[in-house]
């Protein structure tokens, strides 16, 4: 079992990237990947991505077996214009999560419209990914120990663990914040054997970022020297402890470490 946490979909105006659908189908093809949550690839309008959040809906109403969506508007629009999209996503399409893209959205965790994420996540029950490596000052980890103190409710995905330059944060920030989880993607292996023996499994979670990715991810899971039960936490476990994935298969017997 594998479920990706960190995949787009759609056309990216900060990176000039095109992520697809048809990369996400041979993802599932070439690596067996069961599940995917994908979020809209980073556009600033909320009609830009008002039109991305409805792709991957219609993608997740057709599959649900096989996606779920994270919503991804930028923070810095209007409150009233935020909320309205984060609510859609989450009350009216089913997604599943809200992602902060510290660097691209120019968003500092800890400042007045970073902590309203945070504030309305608490409201709908969902957890916050964030964009963490590059793109300092914003994507420092650090910046997450007062918010998950501020937060204890909410679960909070550190995307990357800092991008190795800055994972020592990462370390830092979790040990001591129970509700910080970090998805492992483009994280050096070594690393997340330290960590998982050090934090635990259930505290990491396996993702891709880019569909063509895959293949390292998986290959880091598999060997970092980690035991067959550490792997399926990072797999597909974690997952399921931290997003609500109503139609997969497991969800059922979901354990939250």
């Amino acid at each position: 079992m594998i479920i990706d946490v960190h995949a787009h979909l759609g056309y990216d105006r900060v990176f000039d990237e095109d992520f697809t659908e048809q990369e996400q189908w041979e993802k599932i093809r070439q690596y067996g990947i069961d599940f995917t949550i994908l979020q809209p690839a980073l556009v600033h309008t909320v009609e830009e991505v008002r039109h991305q959040h409805d792709a991957i809906y219609e993608l997740c109403r057709k599959h649900p077996d096989k996606f779920a969506g994270m919503a991804n508007p930028n923070p810095h629009l209007p409150d009233a214009e935020y909320e309205r999209e984060i609510r859609r996503c989450v009350e009216e399409m089913g997604f599943v999560g809200i992602k902060i893209h510290t660097s691209a959205h120019g968003v500092n965790p800890m400042g007045r419209d970073g902590l309203r994420v945070f504030e309305l996540a608490r409201t709908l029950g969902v957890p916050v990914m964030v964009h963490t490596g590059a793109g300092i000052p914003f994507a420092n980890p650090s910046h997450l120990i007062p918010v998950a103190q501020q937060f204890p409710d909410v679960k909070i995905v550190i995307a990357h663990c800092g991008m190795m330059v800055l994972a020592g944060e990462t370390y830092i920030a979790m040990k001591d914040h129970p509700n910080l989880y970090a998805d492992i993607t483009w994280t050096g292996g070594f690393l997340i054997r330290h960590w998982v023996h050090e934090l635990g499994a259930h505290r990491f979670l396996f993702g891709t970022d880019h569909a063509d990715n895959a293949g390292t991810e998986l290959g880091k899971v598999r060997t970092s020297g980690l035991t067959e039960d550490d792997q399926q936490w990072i797999l597909y476990k974690s997952a399921l402890g931290v997003y609500d994935i109503p139609s997969h298969p497991e969800a059922e017997g979901r354990a939250i470490g």
